[in-house]
């Protein structure tokens, strides 16, 4: 693979699924790769050390890094490390969520309000820590982990979890506007639905109001089958490392050169098509707006 340069890469939500898959591809890839996650020396330090096992056999430059999305001083905490060791911060792919799953009444306003400190202000406290120091190198990529439930079909059911991708999602395509004059780039992967391979469903979180639930009788049945109903559309070489892989092949490419979005669909439920759209009249709009100077990273 053909890389502009070895970048020093922060992943957010690496303990699992395509946070963890990505980091191992990032650093198989010649990266320096800070794989973060809560807890790396309490209920986390086994992926902590299979990560570094995972480096120490390989050669890589792999290290796990404690980061709690939810705290704004573990977020300061992990990125002052990182630019304390390697004298920089090339990318932050911006991984860490959690998938919710029940019947949108069911859930209060606080457990909604969980979700979205988790998807979308996650993100944002990582972003307060992190681009200061990007501002100052007049450089860098923020990587989305977006969702195709963005702007493709989705199953019923996932209601906080949906809105929270779709206000992350809105929240990262305006900064990149604003980012762009400081040499920042941003490009978004979009994954699909994934049934296997992840611990996205197996660990999603259910409505603590089991009345409220429970009185939704006429398609309760439903919600039990959703995720083999997904697996049914999946096809059996869907594979999350395809994610993994796009990522690093992004985040290897030159500064300037990768793209907007990104879509990795096995499931086919239709993000590809309107993104495509989506995208050109956004661009088409930006230009009648007069700004098309915020639509690429300015060359510093």
């Amino acid at each position: 693979m053909t890389q502009s340069k070895q970048n020093v890469v922060l992943v957010t939500g690496a303990g699992t699924g395509i946070g963890n898959l990505s980091a191992r591809s990032l650093a198989a890839s010649g990266h320096t790769v800070y794989a973060s996650m809560r807890d790396v020396e309490g209920r986390n330090a086994s992926k902590a050390k299979a990560l570094h096992d995972y480096a120490a056999v390989n050669g890589y430059k792999l290290k796990a890094v404690e980061l709690d999305v939810l705290s704004q001083e573990s977020a300061d905490r992990a990125v002052q490390t990182i630019v304390e060791e390697q004298g920089r911060l090339d990318v932050v792919m911006h991984n860490a969520g959690h998938l919710v799953v029940g019947v949108v009444e069911a859930f209060s306003p606080e457990e909604i309000v969980k979700v979205f400190d988790t998807n979308v202000l996650g993100t944002q406290r990582v972003n307060r820590a992190a681009l200061p120091y990007m501002r100052a190198q007049q450089s860098g990529l923020l990587l989305w982990i977006s969702s195709t439930t963005v702007r493709g079909g989705f199953p019923p059911f996932l209601g906080p979890y949906v809105a929270a991708k779709a206000a992350m999602d809105s929240l990262a395509q305006t900064m990149a506007y604003e980012v762009a004059k400081f040499g920042i780039e941003t490009s978004f992967v979009v994954p699909g639905a994934f049934t296997q391979g992840t611990s996205h469903f197996p660990s999603a979180g259910h409505p603590q109001d089991e009345q409220t639930s429970a009185a939704y009788d006429r398609i309760n049945y439903l919600l039990d089958e959703v995720g083999d109903r997904l697996s049914a559309l999946t096809p059996p070489d869907a594979d999350p490392q395809a994610v993994a892989d796009e990522v690093a092949r992004i985040v290897s490419l030159p500064a300037g050169s990768r793209p907007a979005r990104s879509v990795i669909d096995f499931v086919n439920d239709g993000a590809a098509e309107v993104t495509e759209l989506s995208e050109k009249l956004r661009i088409e709009f930006v230009h009648r707006l007069g700004l098309e100077e915020l639509l690429k990273p300015a060359v510093l």
